[in-house]
C-alpha cells in the first residue's frame, strides 16, 4: 500500500455532497432556529426571549425597542392582550410559566420610547381610514410605520371617546398610544357619508368591518389577506384585542402590496402563530413561583426566571461545535457550500477535519443530527476531487501503514494450523500496553478451546476518518485475507473501534469483555478503588459492552461512579476522527471536556483514550492493565509507541514462536537532549525519522557546520517530508539537540 499526496485538480468527478433535497431534509432535522414556544404563540412574533432577557439585565429601553416593533399601540396591548404566549410557556409543565404580558407592560412603564423614524420620509400615496374600532386603530399606526401618509375619519369627539367606545377598559397610557400615532385625525365625522365622498382622493382606502358591511352588504373580504378585492378595500373581520392587532398587521402588509400594484397574496411569509419543532430539554430546571411585576425589581427577578428556551444539546455536548461556535445545520450548510460550489482548496479544511466523527452529536439531539457523517462525506468527497491535503492526516496514515507493515503480525497459535479464535488488541494497545496485550493473549490461549491466534495491526479505522476510502478497500482486502488463511476465525477485538469497524467489515467479532465475562477474570487483577468510567466513542450504541466493563470493573473492586454524558453520550477523547493531528486545538478541548466530568481516576477501555487523558495529567488506566496487572508507563512518545509495537511483535515471535528476530538498535549511537524529545513529541518526528537523516549523512557527508555554536545541520526529504537535524557529533554517533521538518522541495541548481 502507498500514500501519496493528491495534486489539486479542477476535474471533479464527484462535484456534490448531497442533492438539494437531500440537504434540505438534513438542515430540517435542526431545530436551534426554531421560534420559543411562547414566541411561536404569538401571531405578532415578538421575540419573547430577547425581551425577557433584556429586562433580566434591567435594560427596559432595550426591552421597549423590541416590543415596539411588533405593535404601534404598546400601552393598550402590554396591557389588554390575551396572551396566549404564557399558556405556552416551557416553565408550564413545571409550574408557574412566565408573566409575559406583565413584563411586556414592565417595558412600556419603566422603557424609554425611541426617537422616531429618523430620515426616512413619507411616501407619495396616501391612505385613508374611515371608522373606528380596534383594528382600525391598530391599523393607522401599521401603516404610518409603514410612513404612509394617513387620514382617519372617526365619529367620536376626541382620542378619549375613542378609547372608551373601542376599547373594553381605557389603561393607563392608552392616550399616548393615540397622540403619538403620526395621523391626521378627523373627529366628529361621519365615516360612511365622508367614504362615499372622499375615498376616490385617497390611494389606500380602509374601512372598519361595521362601516363596509353598511356600505357593501353583499360583498366579501378574504380573511387571510383583510382585503375586498371587488372593491380594492383593506377591510375583514377580527376578534379580540389580540386579533384586531393581528388582523392589522396583515392588513397594512396588503395595503404595501397594492400600493405597489402587487397581488396582496405575493410574498408574505409565514404569518400568525405557528407550531413549533423546538426541543428544550428542563433537566435540572427547579419549579419557581410567578413573581408579580410590581416594580422595575419585581419584573427583573421575574424576567430572570425565564429559561431562554433553546435546542443546545450538541452543543453542550460536543466540544467541536462549541470550538466552532456554529450549530450543525449552519455548519453543514457552510461545508457543503465549500465542497459542492466554491470548490476550494482550504477554506473549510479545518472544520472539516477537527470533528471527531465520534457520532455524540446523533445521540444528543432530539431528531438525531449526524454532524459526523457529514464530515465525513466531506472528506471523502474532497479527496476523490483532489482537494484534501494529505498534510492533516499524513503521520497518522503513515502510522498506520507500519503497523500493517513492518509491525503486522498474523500466526496461528502453536500446534494449530486454523483458529478458532483471533484476538486482534489493535494498534493502541500494542503501543500503549505491550505488556497487557501480552498477558491478554497468553490467558486467551491457556483457556479457549480450538486455538487462538494473534493479529497484530490495525483496523483501517485511520484511513476511514481521513476519507481516504481507497486505502480503505485496500486495508479490509488486506485483513480479510489474513482472516482467510487463519481460517476466518472470531475475531477477540481488544478496542472497541477495532470492534465496530471489523463487525462492519463483515468479520465476526466479539469484544474481549464479553469473552472474560464467560471464562471469568484471571486471578491476581488490580485493585484501584473509586473510578469513573469513560465509554470509548467506538462503543456508541454498544450497550453490552458499555454494561460488560462496569460488572468487570466492580468484579475487580473498583467503585464505578455515574458522570454526565456516559454511555452513548460519552464524548470524544479527541482521539477519534484524527483531530488530534488535523486540529490539535480542538482536540484538546475536547480531552479536557472529557475530564471535566469527574475529580475521580478515569478508567477507560480504549487505548487512545487512556493516553489523552494521561497527558493532561490524568491518573487513567486501561481496564486490561487492572485485569492482568501490568501497569503501562504513562505518556510514551510517538517513537515509544512504535518502539513499543515491534518489540511486542519480535518479543511474541521469538517466545511463543521461536522466531529468529532482527537486531532493532541503530549501527551507531544516537542521543537526545530533552529538548529534542519534547520537540519530536510535538511536531510528530520519530526517532527512525532522525535515523535515516543521519545514515545520509554518513553516507553522503552532506551536512552544515556551524562554527559559533559547535553544531552541525543536515536534512534529508522522505516522501512528501524533508526533516532537519541538528546535532554535535560525540563518540560512536551524535547528540540531536533539535529536530523539525517542512513540506517544502528544496532544488539545488547548478
Amino acid at each position: 500500500m502507498i500514500l501519496e499526496e493528491r495534486a489539486s485538480t479542477h476535474i471533479y468527478r464527484q462535484k456534490r455532497m448531497f442533492t438539494k433535497e437531500e440537504l434540505e431534509a438534513r438542515e430540517h432535522l435542526c431545530v436551534h432556529e426554531q421560534p420559543a414556544y411562547c414566541s411561536a404563540a404569538c401571531p405578532l412574533k415578538l421575540d419573547a426571549k430577547a425581551v425577557t432577557q433584556a429586562i433580566a439585565q434591567g435594560d427596559f429601553d432595550k426591552a421597549l425597542r423590541l416590543y415596539e416593533k411588533i405593535t404601534p399601540l404598546p400601552h393598550i396591548l402590554s396591557s389588554l392582550c390575551e396572551a396566549p404566549c404564557e399558556g405556552k410557556c416551557k416553565l408550564c409543565s413545571l409550574g408557574d410559566g412566565i408573566a409575559l404580558r406583565e413584563l411586556e407592560a414592565a417595558a412600556v412603564a419603566y422603557g424609554s420610547h425611541g426617537k422616531g423614524r429618523g430620515l426616512l420620509r413619507k411616501k407619495t400615496k396616501t391612505a385613508a381610514i374611515f371608522g373606528a374600532d380596534l383594528f382600525t386603530l391598530f391599523l393607522a399606526g401599521e401603516l404610518s410605520k409603514k410612513m404612509y401618509p394617513v387620514t382617519f375619519y372617526l365619529s367620536q369627539s376626541d382620542a378619549g371617546a375613542l378609547l372608551t367606545q373601542v376599547l373594553p377598559k381605557v389603561p393607563q397610557g392608552a392616550e399616548a398610544d393615540v397622540s403619538g400615532l403620526d395621523v391626521r385625525f378627523v373627529w366628529n365625522a361621519d365615516p360612511e357619508s365622508c367614504f362615499r365622498r372622499e375615498a376616490k382622493q385617497y390611494d389606500l382606502v380602509c374601512a372598519s368591518f361595521t362601516v363596509f358591511n353598511a356600505l357593501y352588504p353583499q360583498d366579501h373580504s378574504d380573511e387571510a389577506l383583510m382585503v375586498c378585492r371587488e372593491r380594492n378595500l383593506i377591510t375583514g373581520p377580527w376578534q379580540g384585542i389580540l386579533g384586531a392587532a393581528f388582523a392589522a398587521k396583515k392588513a397594512a402588509l396588503s395595503a404595501d402590496r397594492m400600493a405597489q400594484k402587487l397581488d396582496p397574496a405575493n410574498t408574505r411569509g409565514q404569518e400568525g402563530s405557528v407550531e413549533t419543532r423546538l426541543y428544550t430539554s428542563l433537566e435540572g430546571v427547579a419549579p419557581s413561583k410567578r413573581i408579580a411585576c410590581t416594580d422595575r425589581e419585581c419584573a427583573i427577578a421575574e424576567a430572570a426566571r425565564c429559561i431562554q428556551c433553546r435546542c443546545e444539546e450538541c452543543i453542550k455536548g460536543c466540544a467541536y461545535l462549541r470550538h466552532y461556535k456554529k450549530f450543525p445545520r449552519v455548519l453543514t450548510r457552510e461545508i457543503y457550500n465549500n465542497v459542492s460550489i466554491i470548490m476550494g482548496d482550504h477554506m473549510m479544511n479545518k472544520p472539516i477535519n477537527a470533528c471527531s466523527l465520534c457520532g455524540q452529536c446523533s445521540v444528543l439531539c432530539p431528531n438525531g443530527y449526524d454532524m459526523a457523517e457529514v464530515c465525513l462525506i466531506a472528506r471523502r468527497n474532497m479527496v476523490t476531487t483532489g482537494k484534501m491535503p494529505l498534510a492533516p492526516h499524513e503521520f497518522a496514515l503513515m502510522d498506520m501503514l507500519f503497523s500493517n507493515g513492518e509491525a503486522f503480525l498474523s500466526l496461528a497459535q502453536p500446534g494449530f494450523t486454523t483458529c478458532k479464535y483471533v484476538f486482534f488488541p489493535g494498534c493502541q494497545a500494542s503501543a500503549i500496553a505491550p505488556q497487557a496485550v501480552r498477558a491478554a493473549y497468553l490467558d486467551l490461549c491457556d483457556r479457549l478451546q480450538g486455538g487462538v491466534a494473534l493479529m497484530l495491526g490495525c483496523c483501517g479505522a485511520i484511513c476511514d476518518w481521513a476519507g481516504r476510502y481507497e486505502l480503505y478497500d485496500d486495508t479490509v482486502a488486506f485483513l480479510r485475507e489474513k482472516l482467510e488463511s487463519l481460517g476466518n476465525p472470531v475475531v477477540i477485538a481488544g478496542c472497541p473501534t477495532c470492534k465496530k469497524q471489523l463487525t462492519g467489515q463483515g468479520q465476526q467479532v466479539r469484544g474481549i469483555w464479553e469473552v472474560l465475562e464467560e471464562i471469568g477474570l484471571p486471578p491476581h487483577g488490580q485493585f484501584c478503588g473509586p473510578v469513573a468510567v469513560h465509554d470509548g466513542c467506538g462503543a456508541r450504541g454498544d450497550r453490552q459492552t458499555q454494561d460488560s466493563i462496569r460488572r468487570i470493573a466492580e468484579e475487580l473492586g473498583c467503585q464505578v461512579t455515574q458522570t454526565p454524558y456516559e454511555g452513548d453520550q460519552a464524548p470524544c477523547c479527541g482521539y477519534g476522527g484524527l483531530t488530534q493531528y488535523a486540529n490539535r486545538e480542538v482536540a484538546d478541548e475536547m480531552t479536557v471536556q472529557c475530564l471535566e466530568r469527574s475529580d475521580l481516576p478515569y478508567l477507560s477501555y480504549c487505548m487512545a483514550c487512556r493516553d489523552r487523558f494521561a497527558r493532561q495529567g490524568r491518573r487513567s488506566m486501561h481496564l486490561l492493565e487492572l485485569v492482568y496487572n501490568t501497569p503501562a508507563d504513562d505518556c510514551p512518545d510517538i517513537s515509544a509507541k512504535r518502539k513499543n509495537r515491534l518489540e511486542l511483535k519480535y518479543g511474541l515471535m521469538k517466545q511463543i514462536w521461536n522466531q529468529e528476530v532482527p537486531e532493532m538498535e541503530p549501527e551507531f549511537v544516537i542521543e537526545y537532549t530533552p529538548e529534542a524529545e519534547s520537540m519530536m513529541d510535538d511536531r510528530m518526528i520519530l526517532q527512525s525519522d532522525v535515523v535515516q537523516v543521519l545514515r545520509n549523512l554518513r553516507e553522503t557527508g552532506q551536512g552544515i557546520l556551524d562554527e559559533e555554536t559547535g553544531l552541525c545541520l543536515t536534512s534529508l526529504r522522505l516522501g512528501n517530508v524533508t526533516f532537519w537535524v541538528r546535532f554535535e557529533p560525540i563518540a560512536g554517533g551524535y547528540r540531536v539537540h533539535r529536530a523539525y521538518s517542512h513540506r517544502m522541495n528544496i532544488v539545488n541548481r547548478e
